[in-house]
């Protein structure tokens, strides 16, 4: 079985909303990397295996140790959004599965 690498296919940084359950937790800074999976060898991308990595921080206060670990949704400037998780207190995120959109198109 063809092992999968990752490559940088699009990186972005902006002003967007974090949210939880529909309601708008935080205003918050990102800066988000998006990596796109391929299989080794061929080069050729894997549909639907993404990787997200990054940050955000809030405009006006710190993140609440609540939500670390929690299943948030980051709306981005241009009207995309991804499904995040913040994995530490400091603001990092992370995402694996699929890359920002309106709807999941490939499964």
């Amino acid at each position: 079985m063809a092992r999968a690498t990752f490559r940088l296919v699009e990186a972005y940084s902006g002003i967007g909303d974090l949210v939880r359950a529909g309601a708008v937790l935080h205003r918050v800074r990102y800066r988000v990397d998006r990596y796109q999976g391929m299989m080794e060898g061929s080069g050729l991308p894997i549909p639907g295996l993404h990787r997200l990595e990054g940050t955000v921080e809030p405009e006006v206060e710190a993140l609440p140790p609540s939500i670390v670990g929690a299943d948030l949704v980051l709306r981005l400037e241009d009207g995309r959004s991804v499904a995040i998780t913040v994995v530490s207190q400091d603001g990092s995120i992370l995402a694996e599965g699929h890359g920002p959109g309106r709807g999941c198109s490939c499964c």
